[in-house]
């Protein structure tokens, strides 16, 4: 039978990546490669001729990816969990008539129409207490820390991360799902534009206008910008080296 594993809840290390960061506030580092994997394309290869192992591969190597997306959509563990589960159930049901060479983003949009799918009954209903609550209190954009990187800096670039999560949940929808899409799961711009259904040129100046936003929320702040001016300093300062 399919295989359907409840996703890490979002306070467990679900690093989100680095280049995020990094894309709106220049000199911060960025996140390991990833490790090799079997190439997508023979799995689902082996999924369409009704492989179930095979897919089932595919569903252990992209669930946390599908979920951390959909919990940054719907900022709601549960509801995440269950639309996770249900775009695999959905993606296991089409899988015969896929025709394309690239999972990922198909998959990504399956996500994502299910997720908005959830989004739109909410609007058409009153906020519950819980609905009104983010998944994280102290959201953290990223709990990965570079080799080699001092602690203070990796706090100082933690609480920055913090302020880059809030700001990403004031972005308008279309433009928060391509920053996930691009500098969370490191899509291109061929995948974001096959996830979102939107041309190429709106894809690049819709990531240009979020980033620009993105960084014009962090400029309002003056705690993230006394952050980053202190994470620049200690920066600078790790540099320099030790006086002679």
């Amino acid at each position: 039978m399919l295989r359907r594993r409840r996703p890490t809840a979002p306070d467990a290390a679900i690093p989100l990546a680095d280049t995020a960061l990094e894309s709106v506030v220049p000199g911060l580092p960025g996140p390991p490669p990833p490790a090799p994997t079997r190439d997508d394309e023979q799995l689902v290869t082996a999924a369409r001729r009704g492989d179930l192992d095979a897919f089932n591969i595919l569903v252990l190597r992209y669930e946390r990816p599908v979920f951390n997306l959909c919990l940054r959509l719907l900022r709601d563990a549960a509801s995440a969990e269950d639309v996770t589960q249900d775009t695999f159930v959905r993606a296991w049901g089409a899988i015969a008539s896929f025709r394309g060479d690239a999972f990922r983003p198909w998959l990504f949009r399956i996500a994502t129409n299910r997720a908005h799918d959830l989004l739109r009954v909410r609007a058409r209903r009153p906020a519950s207490s819980l609905d009104a609550e983010p998944f994280e209190r102290e959201p953290i954009w990223s709990t990965h820390a570079p080799a080699g990187e001092a602690p203070e800096a990796h706090a100082l670039r933690r609480e920055l991360a913090v302020h880059l999560e809030r700001a990403l949940a004031a972005l308008p929808d279309d433009q928060r799902l391509v920053v996930l899409l691009s500098d969370l799961h490191g899509c291109d711009y061929q995948e974001i534009a096959a996830t979102t259904g939107a041309a190429l040129g709106t894809v690049k100046s819709r990531l240009s206008r979020a980033r620009a936003r993105l960084r014009q929320i962090l400029h309002d702040d003056p705690e993230a910008g006394e952050l980053f001016d202190r994470y620049t300093r200690h920066d600078d300062d790790q540099d320099e080296g030790p006086p002679p």
